[in-house]
């Protein structure tokens, strides 16, 4: 189990701390248990949309379980999308891109980005949970869920990818992980795709998309990936699963 502490400690705020110190490899030794944190993840979420639901119209429902998830996983990954945004859309250097990813101050293109996404996202989360009394009422459980397991999947064959920078995040989730894990961790996310449905095809195709996209942008913009690019990809996975089943056709 020093594995899923580990990983639960790193990917959310719950009072769990790993056993030992963590040494240089074992973020990405601990990697294969991240669907599985992403099952809690989604497990707390969904319980807080079918709760709040229940007392709060459905865009304040939106808007505190998008909160509570900002929350739970402490901005990480909110954090990374907003330094892609300043790194990789302004037209600078790589050399500035990878300082620009290294500074902790957030831009303008960082600020508008971020905005925009948690817009989206509440917007999408408050769509799930309204259509699920229209068409499918396990729909906020399986989407709810099935959002940070996917995401949390797709960053291990991402973090297989050749890195911008020595050192930071990025450089040790890919030094402990291992081919095999991408396999190993893959049944759980799997297994809530089929039972979602087409709309967890849907979810999963858009989430890949999104995942290849930006690892493109960024492999062509810095040669290679960082832990900010991770967080991106995690951000933009979760957006595409919502949007999926947010879908109003009723089949």
């Amino acid at each position: 189990m020093k594995r899923f502490r580990l990983a639960l400690s790193f990917l959310t705020t719950l009072p769990v701390s790993p056993d030992g110190q963590a040494k240089p490899g074992d973020l990405g030794w601990a990697a294969v248990w991240f669907p599985i944190v992403g099952l809690v993840i989604g497990l707390i979420l969904s319980a807080l949309g079918y709760g709040l639901a229940q007392i709060f119209p459905i865009p304040l429902a939106g808007g505190l379980v998008t909160a509570a998830w900002a929350l739970l996983t402490g901005a990480l990954h909110l954090d990374g999308l907003a330094d892609c945004c300043d790194g990789l859309f302004p037209a600078v250097s790589r050399e500035r891109r990878l300082k620009i990813l290294r500074d902790p101050h957030l831009g303008s293109f960082g600020a508008a980005g971020l905005a925009l996404f948690l817009i989206l996202k509440t917007a999408a989360v408050s769509a799930v949970i309204q259509s699920s009394a229209v068409v499918w009422p396990w729909q906020p459980l399986l989407g709810l869920s099935l959002a940070p397991v996917l995401a949390r999947w797709l960053i291990l064959p991402v973090g297989r990818q050749p890195l911008a920078r020595s050192g930071g995040l990025g450089s040790e989730f890919s030094l402990g992980l291992k081919s095999r894990d991408v396999v190993l961790a893959a049944p759980l996310p799997l297994l809530l795709v089929l039972a979602s449905g087409w709309r967890g095809l849907l979810a999963a195709t858009l989430a890949a998309l999104a995942s290849f996209g930006a690892v493109r942008l960024a492999l062509s913009r810095l040669d290679g990936i960082t832990g900010d690019v991770l967080g991106l990809v995690v951000e933009l996975s979760e957006l595409m699963v919502l949007l999926a089943f947010s879908v109003n056709l009723p089949v």
